[in-house]
Formats: C-alpha cells, structure tokens, sequence
C-alpha cells in the first residue's frame, strides 16, 4: 500500500471520528437543554442524569443544587434515593443466588422461610422465589404498614399475613414492597448475609460503586447526600422529612450517585458482564427481563396516553412495554420528595438512569424518552418535555380541586357530638397497630404507633384534620364513628378501621 492511501485512510478515519464526536455533542447538547428547560419548568433543585450506549457512557451530568436552604451544588458523586429502582438489585441478587445453585426460581418460599404466612393457606402454601417480585401474589397492599410505624423487617412481614386475599395466586397485579422485603430475609436465610451485605459484596463491590448505600441511614455518615423537597399546593418548593425506612429496605431505600450508576448501567448493557468479569450467568440475566405479570390498562403508568404501547407486563423488578417497535424495560422510584428512573432498551444496547429531589418529578420521564429517541433512534423530533409537562400538570391541577372541593363540603358551624375528652383513648387495628387519641392543652393529638404524630382541629361533626405531614406536606382527615349508645366505636383514617378499646381492655395492659 502506498504512501497516499495510508495518508487517506488515516484522514477518513479521522474524519469519520470527529463525525461521529459531532453527532455525540450534538445529542447531548439537545439532552442538555431539554433538562436545563424542564428544571426550571418544574422547579426542581437537583438532578444527575445517565446514559450508557454500547457499553459507553455517552451522557453524564449533574445539576443545581442539594438543599434549597445550604444551596451546595449536586455533583457526580451526590447520593440521591434509588427507591424503587432497588428492586432490580433484588431480583439481581436472587438471580447469582440462582447461579449458585442455592435456590431455584419454582422454589417454595416457605421451603426457605418456613415462617412464611400470609393470610391464605393456599397462597402461603403455594407461593413461589419468584411470586416475591411480580406484584401477583393475590394479597392487598399494606404499605400503610411502614409508612405509619417503624417495626423491624421481621414484625413488618408478620403483620403482612393480616392482609386480606384480594385475587386469586397470580390471578391480578397489585404492587407489593412488603414481598421485596420478604425476598431480602430469602437472601439471608440462603447466603447467610443480610441482603445489604450481600448486594454489597456481590454486585456493588464488583461494578465499583462505591458510594453507594444499601442502608438508607446510612447516607448521613458517608457525606455528600441530597435532601427531599415537594411542590406543596400552598407553600411552593419546601424541604420535607427524609424516608429512612430500612424495615422495607429491600424494596427501596438504597441510595447512589451517578458515577456508580454509571458503572450499573454498563453492566446492564453488557447483559451481566462489567469489565470482564460475568456478575450474573446471559441465561439468569436475560430470564430478569422476560414478562411474567401481564398489566391491565388501570395498572400502567400516566405516560402509557403519549407513548401508546401494544402491551404492558412486569419483568423482575422491571415494568415493561413496547417503544418504537423494541422492548423497553423500565422503573421508576419514589419517596417522599425524591425520585429516580431507570430504563433500557436491551436490542438497542442504551440505558438510562435520573435522580431528583423533588417529590413527582416527572421531567424523568422526558429525559429517558428523549435519550431514547436521541440515542438509539438518532430522532430528535418530539418535545418530550413539553408533552410531559402538559399531562402532569393536570393530576396538579386536579389536587388543587380536590383540596378546593373537600374545603368547599366542609359544613361550618357543626360541633362535635361528645366533649373532646371522650374521644381520647387507645385505638386498635389488627394489622396497623395502636392509634392513641390524647386532649393537651384543650386540643385533641393523634398518634400512630409511638411514630407519627400530628395535632387535629375540628372539621366538621366528628371528623377532625390534622396538620401536614412533614413528609408528603398532606393533612389527613380522621373521622370517628359512634355506636347506638352514643359512644366511640372506632375511628378511620387513611380509609382503615381502628377500634377504640374499652376502659377494662386498656387497664388488662
């Protein structure tokens, strides 16, 4: 070959690679402003944003700040909640569990945890590993059961055998953190290790992350952490209370940064596989991401009106649907005044991940599609955020009705039927715990379980409101019930019964 070809060969190289540099600029620069716009849109402090092509991080970048009040910048090392998005982590865990020859997904729970009940024989009896991830177990939701005490892992999941059947054995969908908790004891009772240490030792260590906190407590001590915040329909952007519920933590209270997401979304692409080494076997990893509960239409997400899929299932610790002809697998994560998305299109070899700290903040959703369209379709011709926007905007806008209505229904110039002292006493419900009611200072106290605590007015009649939760910013309405000889029979709140104890079941205890 001679010297001129060489010479143009290594131009057209060059060239060829300055092009495709281009085109990479030019995609993130479009992501960028999309985020840029949609931050000050929604008002959101914080965000970190991901995105991994080819095995490659193509896209990452870390926005505004941390805490409204300190005004620290975020950084590519600023932990953020991964809420639901720790689910994935489990299903992960169970699945090198699986390669281990420790368990096998048709395995009976109870073949692991003989302690295992739930309040169906046949369910209990029946339930498989793998019935603990898809949201089909046929059981009620009760995840009033950490959001209103703070019991230990095991006293959590003993609770849980009081939720009613509500379907048959994956007969249905009903979203279940408790069961990703009970999958967490599983990881212990086979590997020997709390499924912290476990996920620590067996995916995190190995993908480099870090930073990353299994324990959600524990982001106090390792630094650098962003703090909640929510819209409230009143205050505007306000701090709230941090969820340190480690009792479900399994289910979602690991925290991480986008630097070791990074590394997590790599090894997503490469199918199991970072930097060589196989994390989890093709065949357990490609198994995580086949449908095993099929969605109906009241069970999928808001965006399902813009992106319009063919169908919608739930994988291991994924939601699922078809976008532009491919598989999407996707997830997103919540707590109070923090969330997280993560998704993937496996064929087209891209993930991406979004941290925020601001409660709904759905520009998450414009920045995965976006990245999607810019990154493995190379279209950029839908203005994610701005659609976005305009359908969430509404469930805003119909809060504010909501809460305008329920003032507007209030009858006025009501009195309670009995003195204020006569509500006070001992309230039970079999699953949800003790509800005292105590009068201080000639206004009436609610607390639930020695762990939530609020102050109420009156209402109206016999109901009364509490003041906001320092959490979710809401005012909880309680309503008391009496019995045909004029005395308290039991009072409701978050639409449970909870009985009043007579003056001799009080003075037993």
């Amino acid at each position: 070959m001679n010297t001129y070809r060489i010479l143009l060969i290594i131009v057209v190289t060059i060239l060829l690679g300055q092009s495709g540099f281009s085109q990479d600029m030019s995609k993130s620069n479009k992501l960028n402003a999309l985020i840029e716009e949609g931050m000050k849109e929604w008002q959101i402090p914080g965000l970190s944003a991901i995105v991994v092509k080819n095995g490659k991080v193509v896209f990452k970048k870390s926005y505004g700040i941390k805490d409204i009040e300190t005004k620290e910048p975020v950084d590519d090392n600023t932990l953020f909640s991964m809420a639901s998005t720790t689910k994935a982590l489990i299903a992960i865990s169970l699945g090198i569990l699986v390669d281990q020859n420790k368990i096998s997904w048709e395995d009976k729970v109870i073949k692991h945890l003989p302690s295992f009940k739930l309040s169906d024989p046949y369910i209990t009896a029946n339930a498989r590993v793998i019935d603990l991830l898809t949201h089909n177990l046929g059981i009620g939701n009760a995840d009033l059961l950490w959001v209103i005490n703070n019991l230990s892992t095991t006293e959590t999941i003993d609770k849980f055998k009081y939720a009613k059947k509500t379907y048959p054995l994956r007969g249905g969908f009903t979203y279940q953190n408790i069961m990703y908790a009970v999958a967490g004891e599983l990881i212990e009772a086979v590997s020997g290790q709390h499924w912290t240490v476990f996920v620590d030792n067996e995916i995190l260590k190995p993908l480099e992350m870090t930073r990353t906190q299994t324990k959600s407590i524990d982001i106090m001590k390792a630094g650098n952490y962003t703090t909640p915040h929510l819209n409230d329909l009143d205050d505007g952007i306000v701090k709230v209370d941090y969820t340190f519920s480690d009792q479900i933590g399994a289910a979602g209270m690991v925290w991480s940064s986008a630097n070791d997401v990074s590394n997590y979304l790599t090894f997503l692409v490469n199918d199991g596989i970072f930097k060589r080494d196989t994390i989890i076997q093709p065949a357990t990893f490609q198994y995580l991401f086949k449908p095993h509960s099929i969605l109906t239409e009241n069970q999928v997400y808001p965006t399902n009106k813009l992106t319009k899929p063919k169908w919608n299932t739930y994988g291991l610790g994924w939601f699922q649907q078809d976008y532009r002809g491919n598989k999407l697998d996707f997830h997103t994560g919540s707590l109070p005044g923090l969330v997280a998305i993560a998704g993937i299109i496996h064929d087209k070899d891209i993930a991406v991940y979004v941290f925020a700290n601001l409660d709904h903040a759905e520009l998450r959703h414009a920045i995965m599609y976006k990245a999607m369209d810019l990154y493995a379709f190379n279209d950029d011709n839908r203005d994610w955020h701005k659609e976005i926007f305009k359908l969430y905007s509404g469930f805003r806008k119909n809060a504010k009705e909501a809460k305008k209505k329920r003032n507007e229904e209030r009858l006025m110039e009501t009195r309670p039927s009995l003195a204020l002292d006569q509500y006070s006493g001992t309230y039970q419900n079999e699953m949800l715990g003790i509800v005292n009611i105590s009068l201080v200072s000639d206004q009436l106290q609610i607390d639930f379980n020695n762990y939530l605590n609020y102050k109420m007015e009156h209402w109206h009649y016999d109901t009364f409101i509490t003041n906001k939760d320092p959490k979710w910013r809401g005012e909880i309405l309680i309503n008391f019930n009496l019995n045909t000889s004029g005395k308290i029979e039991d009072l409701e709140a978050f639409g449970e019964k909870f009985t009043k104890k007579t003056l001799k079941e009080e003075k037993k205890e």
